[in-house]
């Protein structure tokens, strides 16, 4: 029986409090840097919990990846950067809600729907973790292979402008993934004798370039012409953006709530994460918006279900991680390997040997979530202050630096800043003649993922696997469904309105 007093006990325990507050305000800033991932910020913690108690340890990580993940919004809503990987499937419309002057209702949205996103991953980690891991382990390759496909399918079908050119960019994504070792051959693919490419293009430094670097680009040129672009902001009191972006999420209350329960299912299943529950709940809530048009243009509904996704996804997460010990994300491995390090052993019986510790960590990560609004909101007036007050001449080098720095951070090579500079004009070309990022950055996501799970079915020798295990099938079905749904229901739009 786990006792409330206990866990409130350990909770104030002066040690794990000093370790969660200083935890939030190193995510917040490894969040807010583009480049600096989560994962890596997690790994440069394992150091310090090797001399910790083991709820001291687990602590800091919980805490500091809430922090890190939400702040990942903040850059991109000034300077259209993304701070980390799941920021990237709805920055655009935070950044065009700030060139309109509406810096604060985006940052106020992201804010509160993370937050409550947040809360709800937990809640449903806390009263359905062996369920919820129980349905995430019935799915093999190739239910991964479809989930893949239909994430990639998704790209194309709530891109705004032409499907062709969507399906494009997918397809230069994809073709970018498959540079670097055939994940069935183990042989060299399309790295021309250039070591570094073995382990395939490095996506952060990709991701910074195709959004950070060509914004630089950008800007550069409008200051060579004169157009300096000028972003207005308002200070707005702490309870006001509570209340107010409280209310914005509420009038997108289905949004959210698709949003959080899709991401605590995406982030229940071993080696999904954040990233791509923001891509399927941004795109899924596109799809079927009737203010469709609006997405890529400044879309709080986008926002709303792309947030609260991404953060309830760190709770189901650690469903697998907990349950099986499979790590749900990348952090979750770290996690895993900090427990083992502490001679704990993920599994059913950790809910009965290790109880006050698991429920004290699920309070400590409801406590995180919590944290997410003052601190969030220090944070915002910070950043935005610097964004917004510094001249254009000085801000665009200072944005180039977090550029090469972000870039440069992950392996700590100048190869990475290349990669960055080249997918920098890459991506100034294709948003000038019409080409969206965003499909882009999912293939280079998902390419690699895709065809590993492809190999994989393909070596268990049945090709009829694809479509014969019941999960997998329905995975297929939802996808027809989304793909032929759309031109059903405008044909019969069209024929409505010709009678």
């Amino acid at each position: 029986m786990v006792d409330p007093f206990t866990i409130l006990m350990n909770i104030l325990n002066p040690r794990v409090l000093i370790a969660v507050i200083v935890a939030a305000l190193y995510g917040l800033f490894i969040g807010s840097m583009p480049g600096l991932t989560a994962t890596m910020a997690a790994a440069l913690l394992i150091p310090f919990a090797f001399w910790l108690d083991p709820l001291t340890a687990l602590a800091m990580i919980v805490t500091m990846d809430v922090l890190a993940i939400y702040s990942g919004d903040i850059p991109g809503a000034f300077v259209r950067i993304p701070g980390t990987p799941a920021s990237a499937a709805y920055i655009t419309d935070m950044y065009e809600l700030t060139k309109k002057g509406k810096s604060e209702i985006a940052l106020g949205v992201s804010l509160m729907a993370s937050t409550l996103g947040g809360i709800i991953g937990v809640l449903l980690l806390w009263y359905f973790a062996p369920q919820l891991a129980s349905f995430a382990m019935n799915f093999s390759s190739v239910e991964f292979f479809w989930l893949t496909v239909f994430g990639l399918s998704t790209a194309v079908l709530a891109s705004t402008g032409s499907k062709l050119k969507a399906f494009i960019s997918l397809f230069i994504g994809l073709l970018v993934s498959t540079i670097g070792v055939d994940p069935l051959y183990n042989v060299p693919r399309f790295t021309f004798g250039i070591s570094e490419l073995y382990g395939g293009i490095p996506f952060i430094p990709a991701m910074i370039g195709l959004f950070g670097m060509s914004e630089v680009i950008r800007r550069v040129r409008r200051i060579g012409g004169g157009q300096l672009l000028r972003i207005e902001t308002k200070a707005i009191p702490l309870i006001g953006l509570v209340v107010n972006s409280f209310k914005n999420v509420l009038r997108h209350i289905k949004r959210f709530i698709v949003g959080s329960f899709l991401g605590v299912i995406v982030g229940a299943l071993p080696g999904a994460g954040a990233d791509i529950a923001a891509w399927l709940s941004y795109s899924l809530s596109m799809y079927t918006s009737k203010k469709r048009n609006e997405y890529g243009k400044g879309s709080i509904e986008g926002i709303v279900a792309g947030t609260s996704a991404n953060n309830a996804a760190l709770g189901g997460a650690w469903i697998p991680a907990l349950v099986f010990g499979i790590p749900g994300d990348s952090v979750t491995a770290i996690v895993v390997g900090v427990m083992m390090m502490k001679g704990i052993t993920p599994g059913p019986k950790i809910f009965e040997e290790q109880a006050q510790l698991v429920y004290t960590l699920f309070a400590i990560f409801l406590l995180a979530n919590i944290l997410v609004i003052p601190l969030g909101y220090l944070a915002i007036r910070a950043l935005a202050r610097m964004f917004t007050r510094i001249p254009e001449s000085i801000l665009v080098p200072i944005i180039l630096v977090f550029c090469i720095t972000g870039s440069y951070a992950i392996n700590y090579s100048m190869f990475d800043v290349l990669i960055m500079l080249l997918f920098g004009i890459l991506g100034y070309f294709m948003e000038k003649y019409g080409f969206p990022l965003s499909p882009t950055v999912l293939g280079i996501i998902l390419g690699t993922m895709m065809e590993t799970y492809f190999m994989m079915t393909i070596r268990k020798g049945d090709p009829l696997i694809f479509f014969t295990r019941p999960i997998a099938l329905g995975i297929i079905i939802i996808m027809i469904i989304s793909w032929t749904l759309p031109y059903i229901a405008r044909k019969k739009f069209s024929y409505g309105s010709k009678m």
